[in-house]
């Protein structure tokens, strides 16, 4: 996959976060070479956080994110503060802007102390480096100056050198071998994105393509004929999740089957929690609050996956009336103890820090949580067989 088809999900996520007015956005601007962000002498000009999936050297693909101030006023400034904290959940690295003429004040060490707690790289910069020519860097600083362009190109090395070694993460290297048959059940019908196919399925071609594997992707209507068609045996299947049932009455049982989520659940990380997760979904009773989330937003059809379908089944597998809500895109509540049970979507859409702080926000609160396909693999009783393959 080359640099700009790089999906937003898979790029590394660069935020900036300080107080107003320390040159946040300017320095964005500086790093990006492009007027990303509106720059102003008046304190609060940036808002809402501004995303750009760009391709910057010698970074590669990334998403940088500029944020509004830290120490905004009033009623709007709290929300406008809330919004920066929860960029953190999607951060890979981050930006501490401040002023090289000052020390930290509390709020920037807060804002540090953040960064540590959660685990997150960051660097420390101490932009306006010409109004403080004496001042000495220490091993997490930078003295820059955005608006003389001053070790802009320094920071940049910088922040690659922060970049989480990807190399050996892969979705299914280790299960299958060069020159392997691979059978992929992608069924289309309405709700299936016109002209295109989804995210998991892309990067789950690609991967076998790299490792030399024969690809034969099929509908769940034309499986039964291509297994009959082949001379050998398919190493694996892997299916969409929604018809997980359909495909395990047709695949013998001595072929391993799959599906595209439960691989992005081990991807993503988070397997042995979802694999927990599934097992309460038999335990649910009337009046339980079920959680219902979706990383992305998109057009819901008659029979959406998310609110239709996956409420009925869980209804008629549990045999109880449980009380679904829903939340789609950004939105995923920080207080989730009143749920009994989270469903997520496969978070295809969300990189793997968003992923992994929701699920880390369900598991410290004690809230069971399950993808998609894993739920819908624990309903058709085949779970235990989806799971062999690893």
């Amino acid at each position: 996959m080359g640099l700009n088809q790089t999906v937003s999900a898979e790029r590394v996520h660069i935020a900036f976060f300080g107080l107003r007015n320390v040159g946040k956005s300017s320095l964005v601007n500086a790093v990006t070479g492009q007027e990303l962000s509106v720059v102003s002498d008046v304190k609060g000009t940036t808002t809402d956080p501004v995303k750009k999936a760009m391709e910057l050297l010698p970074l590669g693909p990334v998403v940088i994110i500029d944020t509004a101030g830290i120490d905004d006023e009033g009623e709007l400034g709290s929300l406008r503060i809330q919004k920066s904290k929860e960029v953190l959940d999607i951060t890979d690295i981050a930006v501490l802007v401040t002023e090289a003429h000052r020390e930290l004040t509390e709020p920037e060490k807060e804002l540090a102390y953040t960064f540590k707690k959660k685990r997150l790289p960051f660097i420390i910069v101490l932009n306006k480096a010409d109004l403080a020519p004496h001042r000495k860097a220490k091993d997490n600083e930078i003295l820059v100056s955005a608006k003389q362009g001053t070790n802009i190109l320094k920071l940049k090395e910088k922040l690659a050198g922060l970049i989480p070694d990807k190399s050996e993460k892969y979705i299914l290297k280790d299960l299958v071998n060069k020159g392997d048959t691979v059978i992929l059940v992608m069924p289309i019908d309405e709700s299936a994105p016109k002209g295109r196919i989804i995210l998991p399925q892309q990067e789950v071609i690609r991967e076998l393509l790299e490792i030399g594997c024969i690809i034969l992707c099929v509908q769940d209507s034309e499986l039964k004929e291509s297994l009959e068609k082949l001379k050998l045996p398919p190493s694996l299947v892997i299916t969409d999740s929604q018809v997980f049932k359909e495909v395990s009455e047709i695949v013998p049982e001595n072929i391993r089957l799959t599906s595209f989520s439960i691989l992005f659940a081990r991807y993503r990380g988070g397997l042995s929690k979802m694999l927990e997760g599934a097992s309460m979904l038999s335990k649910l009773k009337d009046g339980d609050r079920v959680l219902i989330s979706e990383g992305c937003t998109h057009h819901r059809q008659c029979e959406d996956i998310g609110t239709v379908k996956l409420p009925r089944w869980i209804r008629e597998y549990s045999g109880a009336s449980p009380h679904f809500e829903f939340t789609s895109g950004g939105t995923y509540p920080d207080d989730l103890t009143s749920y009994k049970l989270i469903v997520h979507c496969g978070g295809c859409m969300l990189n793997e820090a968003a992923m992994k702080s929701r699920i880390g926000k369900a598991v410290n609160q004690g809230v069971p949580i399950v993808n998609y396909g894993m739920a819908i693999a624990e309903m058709t009783g085949i779970l235990k067989r989806a799971m062999k393959v690893f």
